[in-house]
């Protein structure tokens, strides 16, 4: 059995959760999530608590309702709080600037690398670091990856973009390799 999906999800105040059919809605002053839960379970609002139970007893089932309870928990979350994420651009001369709700980076390349607005993420550009935030975790982990990977940080110098506390192993050169 999932010791995950047995436990309850409380509803804090503030946050409103509702279910029709397979739908299940999760509403804050912040936004408004929506996930669409498997046929193979089942999910309860039952005392300002989120219940989450398998209908068939599989091995797969038992995996999709640790997740469903899993997902569902980080939407009322993200609804309360919200999340963020932050990246550090490190090398000389890289900078950033936020354009309008967009970002304008300079990082190496010949030409400016914009990355347009997504829907329900905000950029709060501060020197070199950017903070990614919003209320999905999904969409805020996903958006922040996709701009690291435009200019991962290299293992020689450790230029780069790189997460915020994220410790890159950096490698002897040439020089030191050849004095042994």
């Amino acid at each position: 059995m999932s010791r995950i999906g047995k436990l309850p999800i409380s509803i804090p105040n503030g946050v409103d959760v509702k279910i029709d059919k397979r739908k299940l809605t999760v509403k804050s002053q912040k936004g408004e999530l929506v996930y669409e839960f498997r046929p193979e379970i089942e999910v309860k609002i039952e005392n300002q608590e989120v219940l989450v139970l398998p209908k068939i007893k599989t091995k797969q089932t038992k995996a999709f309702w640790g997740l469903t309870r899993a997902l569902i928990a980080n939407m009322i979350e993200g609804a309360l709080n919200g999340y963020e994420k932050k990246l550090e651009l490190q090398g000389v001369g890289y900078k950033v600037e936020a354009q309008g709700e967009d970002l304008i980076m300079q990082i190496g390349f010949s030409h400016p690398v914009k990355i347009d607005k997504v829907d329900n993420i905000k950029f709060v550009v501060e020197k070199n670091i950017i903070t990614i935030s919003g209320i999905d975790k999904q969409l805020v982990g996903q958006v922040a990856s996709k701009i690291r990977k435009i200019r991962p940080p290299e293992p020689y110098k450790g230029k780069g973009i790189r997460y915020v506390g994220e410790v890159v192993r950096r490698k002897a050169g040439k020089k030191a390799a050849g004095s042994e």
